[in-house]
């Protein structure tokens, strides 16, 4: 457990800027340039009448029941101001992912790390779990207060114009429940980003040179090389490849795994569809856990996991010398 925490914190030291500092960054930029229209937008622009539902009402003339109703659209679904954060997110663990086990072969560090008494499971998994858990918790953290600090500017905003939504919002449950909503995300991410971390961690453990390459192109190529073979075939042979659940259920599960809200295509949407007052954040983790019927996501986490073992005694023959 000790060699566990200190591999981790390893991880940390070695990729802050990767983890820590981009997002800190993209948030910052995030702050001041959608911070800066909100305070522009009070200093010099002439909002005077807001568009809600199809109907335009003057912003310091708001009724009372449409003033909550705005309050519990911006209390529900505020956390998606850092959207582009999560996206980020996904590039930066990708790439991680991919120069994780290579770049220790690469400039020779290996054998340093294997002179110290770590097994490789021990280390090939602290990579696992950098990617899964820590990267996004912080990620979560840092998402939460730019959020936070958005939805203050916004409302500061609102307050000079004559709409005053500070007491509404205050008094909203789903303000204080979404960050706790944003975490029970969580364990479905770690389920459906499996495979490409397991697939990146295999090809960074084998790969010489150009992971990128051997990463993206195995999958890309299969599939292209499957596509021509229907197309040889088929004028002479009843049996074919299914391209399309070949592409959709292996190919983006191995490539595209990592970018949260992955399993929304498997989401039934018209329930989705029925939310009139704002996002239900409830609804939205109740229709995405529903989608761990599916077989495909259990058997693409096995085989994410039977590719990090692979990782492991790649990591533990193979050498450049």
């Amino acid at each position: 457990m000790k060699s566990m925490k200190w591999l981790l914190r390893r991880e940390i030291w070695e990729h802050k800027g990767a983890f820590f500092w981009t997002p800190l960054l993209i948030a910052a930029a995030m702050v001041i340039l959608m911070g800066g229209g909100f305070a522009y937008s009070v200093a010099f622009g002439n909002v005077e009448n807001i568009r809600f539902h199809g109907d335009l009402v003057s912003v310091d003339g708001v009724p009372q029941a449409m003033r909550y109703k705005i309050a519990h659209i911006a209390a529900s679904a505020y956390l998606g101001a850092a959207a582009p954060l999560f996206l980020v997110l996904a590039v930066v663990v990708f790439f991680y992912c991919l120069s994780a086990l290579h770049d220790d072969r690469r400039d020779r560090s290996i054998l340093f790390w294997k002179s110290l008494p770590l097994s490789d499971r021990d280390t090939v998994l602290s990579k696992v779990v950098t990617a899964l858990c820590v990267a996004p918790l912080v990620t979560i953290a840092i998402s939460v207060a730019t959020s936070l600090l958005l939805l203050v500017i916004g409302m500061l905003a609102a307050a000079g114009k004559g709409l005053n939504l500070f007491a509404p919002v205050l008094t909203d449950l789903n303000l204080y429940l979404s960050p706790f909503y944003l975490l029970a995300f969580l364990p479905l991410y770690i389920l459906w980003a499996l495979p490409t971390v397991g697939w990146l961690l295999l090809v960074s453990s084998w790969a010489k040179s150009k992971v990128f390459l051997w990463a993206v192109g195995i999958p890309l190529v299969t599939l292209l090389l499957l596509f021509w073979l229907n197309f040889i075939i088929s004028p002479i042979a009843p049996v074919h490849f299914d391209i399309d659940f070949i592409g959709k259920e292996i190919v983006t599960r191995m490539l595209g795994g990592l970018f949260p809200g992955a399993w929304m295509s498997e989401v039934d949407g018209s329930r989705l569809r029925q939310m009139k007052e704002g996002l239900d954040a409830g609804a939205v983790l109740g229709e995405s856990y529903r989608t761990l019927a599916n077989p495909g996501v259990w058997l693409g986490a096995i085989a994410g996991g039977a590719m990090i073992v692979g990782a492991i005694r790649l990591r533990r023959w193979r050498d450049e010398g």
